[in-house]
């Protein structure tokens, strides 16, 4: 490479003079020797001292920023000069910019700025140069870094669609008594902020539930995280949780990796099958909804979260307590508002709507048209008790939709659809059948006439019981619910549907 003549250099940025006014020469001619060097590689070069007044600069750095001749920069603030210029940055940090694009007037300059330092280490100083005047020449990796902006934004924006609620209150399908209580009560506990705990069977719609109180929350912006807890092993639910910091542990990433408390900052937390959660984990939990703070694993650093936790459970969280298996303080901490989700078998009035929108979501062939359910099968559908509630449904209508050579789907093929054994005797049911009043217990089953109607007998059976109850309880409503073991308001709910009138 050409060595460029060091009085030639001086000349041009008239050093000789201008250096005196640096505290160290030797820094300045350093950085001068260093320019000379890689003069063909860049347009132009600047130095500033401590207080960043300039104090050489090259003649083609004049050239580019269109100094007139007669004009002398040295001494004067660089900003004045070159307003955009960030040297006063590199000088007060004692970090380089190594690369930058620079605005001047009408154009853009790529430059490079680093600080000077003396013997001792001290920052005197920054030298400056413009490898390009202009950005034309980076157009490759400019596109490069656009291309990468626009992954990355798609990815952000997907991984924002992903954290926030898939379903609304109306994909709660129903227009029963108690689905409207239910929704109801759901709209209330949305508009508050306490932790909140969903109970029910499996497939009734917890998780949907969720969503939908988030939803409905002042939250509603935040994002929505899940967590199911029979999903991840135990040894990693600590780090699930809070995160890691880099190097916690050997194979640990380098860089920090999240948590979902931090992910959900500002949003809900949704805690699935939190009944299966081990107690090891649960005292830190119960710490971080209390603190509102929690600590990465490996990392001593405490971060405050702001987070709503949704819990669901299909368990009896109390028989857990009773049985060691669940802290009674995290019980009490998560189940400030409870919703309890009946299952399908409580309300067969909502069968055939959900049946209905089930089909409308299940494919069928485009020379077919839309399914029809006769109701000879959805009086066969509304024998059966449904353990796994509306999730078994959609899967038995998938299953006869599959069987079937056209659109109708007949009590035949719902028969062949459900479970084998399921309409054997009396229907499968995972809860105990209601308590009957003595009276009714003690009375002898009558035989059934030929052909009688399965559904209509059980529904006779239910009115019956309920006349029972209400007698035994000299008419009180409240306590005739007790006696059959049903709420309040699902009582109420079958006397509409018996037309019993109290």
């Amino acid at each position: 490479m050409r060595q460029p003549d060091r009085k030639q250099t001086a000349a041009d940025g008239h050093a000789t003079g201008e250096a005196n006014s640096l505290n160290s020469h030797a820094t300045i001619d350093q950085a001068i020797d260093a320019f000379a060097l890689l003069r063909d590689y860049f347009q132009g070069a600047i130095i500033v001292d401590a207080a960043t007044r300039i104090t050489w600069i090259d003649k083609r750095y004049r050239e580019l920023l269109k100094l007139a001749e007669d004009f002398d920069p040295i001494g004067l603030p660089v900003e004045e000069v070159i307003p955009h210029s960030l040297m006063r940055r590199v000088v007060e940090s004692g970090k380089p910019i190594l690369i930058d694009v620079m605005k001047f007037d009408d154009r853009q300059f790529v430059v490079c700025r680093i600080p000077l330092k003396d013997g001792d280490g001290r920052v005197d100083g920054a030298i400056g140069f413009v490898f390009y005047d202009s950005v034309d020449y980076l157009q490759p990796i400019l596109d490069k870094f656009e291309n990468l902006q626009r992954q990355l934004s798609r990815a952000q924006a997907a991984l924002t669609r992903e954290r926030q609620t898939k379903y609304s209150l109306s994909s709660f399908i129903g227009t029963s008594t108690v689905v409207k209580e239910l929704k109801a009560q759901v709209r209330r506990f949305a508009l508050r902020d306490g932790a909140a705990l969903i109970q029910g069977e499996t497939g009734t719609g917890k998780e949907l539930l969720a969503h939908a109180i988030h939803q409905q929350s002042d939250r509603a912006d935040g994002p929505f995280v899940a967590v199911n807890m029979a999903a991840v092993p135990e040894a990693l639910l600590e780090a699930e949780f809070f995160g890691v910091a880099p190097g916690a542990y050997t194979g640990a990433d380098r860089k920090a990796r999240k948590g979902k408390f931090e992910l959900a900052h500002g949003g809900t937390l949704f805690l699935d099958e939190i009944g299966d959660m081990p107690l090891g984990i649960q005292a830190k939990l119960l710490r971080a909804l209390q603190e509102g703070e929690i600590e990465a694993l490996g990392s001593n650093a405490v971060r405050a979260v702001n987070v709503r936790i949704i819990a669901a459970t299909a368990q009896n969280l109390e028989e857990l307590i009773a049985a060691g298996r669940f802290r009674a303080d995290l019980y009490y901490r998560i189940a400030v508002l409870t919703v309890f989700i009946p299952p399908l078998r409580e309300r067969p009035e909502d069968l055939p709507l959900i049946c209905e929108t089930l089909l409308e979501e299940t494919p069928h062939p485009g020379d077919q048209g839309d399914w029809v359910l006769t109701p000879e099968a959805i009086d066969l559908l509304s024998i059966y008790g449904w353990p796994g509630n509306v999730r078994e449904l959609r899967n038995v209508l998938e299953r006869a939709s599959a069987m079937a050579p056209d659109e109708r789907l007949d009590a035949a093929l719902i028969r062949r659809a459900l479970p084998p054994g399921a309409l054997d005797g009396r229907p499968p049911r995972p809860a105990a059948p209601l308590p009957l009043p003595a009276s009714s217990a003690a009375r002898p089953a009558s035989a059934a006439p030929a052909g009688i109607n399965l559904a209509s007998a059980r529904a006779e059976a239910e009115r019956q019981a309920i006349l029972d109850a209400l007698a035994a309880s000299a008419g009180q409503k409240a306590a005739a619910a007790r006696r059959l073991g049903v709420s309040r308001s699902q009582f109420y709910e079958k006397l509409k549907r018996h037309h019993i009138d109290v």
